[in-house]
């Protein structure tokens, strides 16, 4: 495969539907970037669960998942499921955190993704990161809505395995849902790293981007 270089990257913007939306997704890859630059900074915008035991899952989660980073985490109160019917608010937090950040890579869901709080982010995100590289992550779920993806995040299978783990250890609140378990996200990664030539990956939907060409 032909892989493509970002350069130096010091800060990233996360947004996310719901608590978990992220380290489901992008876990390794957030795991990947905190080790690899320290000091990384973080912007993140969750719509959902502000106030409730899952805001207090997400915080613990991210750092773990983050460790060293510069992370500033922002949890609103949007009624899980009803994102769509508070257009403006949502459109207003990722206008705010666009405001507030100079990242160089933006992470948000994949347009296509069935669940409608994460289709109106994945809308919304480009309308206001216009200049960007925005990358659509993948959020395992019952819905038969996966992708096919256009960008991978090769990971090794201790990685991998690491942030299963963290997933188990973070969120017990959804420990009752049949999918979410270890073996489902290791499966999943294990696909990806398959169509990849590597052990695991992440994967990202990529809608556009300008590519320069160097040569003598």
């Amino acid at each position: 495969m032909i892989g493509l270089d970002t350069g130096a990257v010091r800060e990233i913007a996360l947004l996310a539907a719901h608590c978990d939306d992220l380290a489901i997704g992008m876990g390794g890859t957030l795991l990947a970037l905190a080790n690899a630059v320290p000091g990384l900074r973080i912007r993140a915008l969750v719509l959902t669960g502000a106030g409730t035991e899952r805001a207090l899952e997400e915080q613990a989660a991210l750092e773990s998942f983050c460790p060293g980073a510069d992370l500033d985490l922002r949890i609103l109160d949007v009624p899980d499921g009803y994102a769509p019917a508070h257009w403006e608010r949502v459109k207003d937090a990722v206008a705010a955190l666009r405001r507030g950040s100079n990242a160089q890579v933006v992470f948000a869901p994949q347009r296509f993704d069935a669940h409608q709080d994460h289709r109106l982010l994945a809308e919304l995100t480009p309308t206001e990161f216009r200049d960007h590289l925005v990358l659509g992550y993948e959020i395992l779920k019952w819905e038969n809505d996966t992708p096919q993806p256009t960008v991978f995040h090769p990971l090794s299978a201790s990685l991998a395995e690491t942030k299963a783990g963290l997933l188990m250890k973070h969120y017990p609140s959804q420990r009752n849902r049949d999918w979410f378990d270890e073996q489902s996200f290791l499966a999943l990664s294990r696909l990806r790293g398959v169509q990849c030539r590597a052990p695991h990956a992440e994967a990202f939907l990529l809608d556009k981007a300008t590519i320069t060409f160097g040569g003598a």
